[in-house]
């Protein structure tokens, strides 16, 4: 079993979700952000979902946009979000770690060139949020053969036909995305569909994992109660930019801190 599968089947056996945590590279900069990761895995972040700066974040809302444009004007990009994380894993940080993001940066870079690089790196997975099933072996098939995963989304407007598709490629979990809409949109987490959830699950084979709209720990907790997985992002990303540069990993780690403790 994979990294990532152990975390998920740790997590179950443990009888809670997994909390899987988005942050952006490089914000606020390149060097602290790697401070912010190994804060926020230390403060309880099961997963890390490490997003690789880039300058049209279509699904995005105003405070993950506001975060890759922090990062973008430090200087961030791929090949420093592949650098961090292997500087985390030197340090000895265990945790998986998903790259996030959008196709363009992986096909200039050279699919093949950053399948291997990803590898190397001690990336787990990866997710490309503009890249649909359809089309997902051109990056899934030579990410496999370095043996990273990918990690497919699936929506409330999903098909049956299109889940089926999902289960074909056996993916480590699954995100779900609770609305239509951007990342940081408001949810009541008990607005999310228990029967819709399970139903991803049984169809995907694989664990699920819920995102989008999740701020407070109480919606991590509604959430978490019909997920295998809650995943947080805008929320703790919010916390990067509330106050000084240097305060960013303990304002991110109190937060997860307490998400955690309400899974």
């Amino acid at each position: 079993m994979s990294r990532l599968g152990d975390t998920f089947a740790a997590c179950r056996a443990a009888g809670r979700p997994a909390l899987v945590v988005y942050l952006t590279f490089g914000d606020p900069t390149p060097a602290l952000s790697i401070d912010v990761i190994a804060a926020a895995i230390d403060a309880g972040a099961d997963v890390i979902e490490l997003g690789v700066p880039f300058s049209d974040p279509s699904a995005d809302g105003a405070v993950i946009q506001a975060a890759m444009q922090r990062a973008l004007g430090a200087g961030a990009g791929l090949p420093g979000a592949l650098a961090a994380v292997r500087t985390l894993r030197d340090r000895g940080v265990a945790a998986p770690i998903v790259l996030f993001g959008y196709y363009n940066p992986p096909f200039v870079h050279g699919v093949e060139r950053f399948a291997a690089d990803a590898a190397t790196a001690g990336v787990d997975a990866v997710l490309t949020v503009d890249l649909p099933i359809e089309e997902l072996d051109e990056l899934r098939v030579p990410l496999a053969a370095h043996g990273v995963e990918v990690v497919p989304l699936l929506a409330p407007t999903s098909t049956p036909d299109r889940i089926a598709r999902v289960r074909a490629i056996a993916p480590p979990f699954v995100y779900y995305i609770s609305l239509t809409g951007v990342t940081g949109a408001a949810l009541a987490g008990s607005h999310v569909d228990a029967d819709r959830v399970a139903a991803v699950r049984d169809g995907a084979g694989a664990p699920v994992a819920v995102g989008f709209g999740i701020k407070t720990p109480d919606d991590a907790r509604a959430v978490g109660a019909i997920a295998d997985g809650v995943v947080v992002g805008s929320a703790v990303v919010a916390r990067i930019g509330d106050g000084d540069a240097a305060g960013a990993p303990a304002r991110v780690a109190e937060l997860v801190r307490a998400l955690r403790a309400a899974l």
